[in-house]
């Protein structure tokens, strides 16, 4: 969202509203629904169920910072890892400064930020190895949260309601605005995919963010930082 005027809750909230209505309403095409199988196996599941285990969605927000910037979102049950996280992908530059020593798995440099399990902003960049050649590698320097003992993002939600600060809540005309983004896909979707369990979801899902790049999925490494 663009900075609000002061920090007050309503300032923050009218920024966030205008976010939400600048977002494109879904289509069909931009949502991947997956089942893991034997879902439907499960105690008090309906033997024919259409219930999604797992969602893949594409979004564009047509605002002027924003526009044509595709934002891909992620999430299901029976996943390999949790985590819960943000990546930012910046765009290749025209002329490449180095030339890549070894094979890397993203294309471009990113900003992470990772909310759980532990908080970590991570930046990704190339740099170049020591001698003569023009050879990069690309790092990834991380700045981690060590403060054990906080809030849950529980406690905070409650603790701000019994102080009445609001800044945390989504006010009613933003409910509205996002369901209003998402209804077209609930009215009218596509068949579910199934995909085995502690597998990343339905390979049509892959297909969904091909064009701009693949899914950043954790590894059990980065999982336990």
């Amino acid at each position: 969202m663009e900075p609000p005027s002061n920090r007050s809750f309503e300032a923050m909230q009218n920024q966030k509203l205008k976010i939400f209505q600048a977002m494109r309403h879904l289509k069909a095409d931009d949502i991947v629904r997956g089942q893991y199988e034997g879902y439907r196996q499960e105690a008090h599941v309906a033997k024919n169920s259409d219930v999604e285990t797992f969602c893949a969605l594409r979004l564009f927000i047509d605002s002027w910072r924003w526009g044509g910037v595709p934002w891909y979102l992620r999430a299901g049950k029976y996943l390999p890892a949790t985590e819960t996280g943000v990546v930012v992908e910046f765009k290749i530059p025209p002329q490449k400064l180095f030339a890549d020593s070894e094979a890397v798995t993203k294309s471009s440099n990113y900003l992470r930020f990772q909310l759980a399990p532990g908080s970590t902003i991570a930046l990704a960049a190339r740099v170049k190895l020591a001698g003569s050649d023009t050879l990069g590698v690309q790092r990834e320097f991380c700045l981690c949260d060590e403060q054990p003992g906080g809030e849950t993002p529980y406690e905070r939600l409650l603790g701000d309601a019994m102080k009445g600060d609001r800044t945390l809540f989504t006010r009613e005309d933003t409910v509205e605005v996002v369901w209003a983004v998402v209804d077209p896909v609930i009215k009218h979707h596509n068949r579910i995919h199934p995909y085995k369990q502690l597998t990343w979801g339905p390979r049509k899902a892959d297909a969904l963010i091909a064009a701009d790049g693949q899914w950043d999925s954790p590894t059990p490494l980065r999982t336990a930082e």
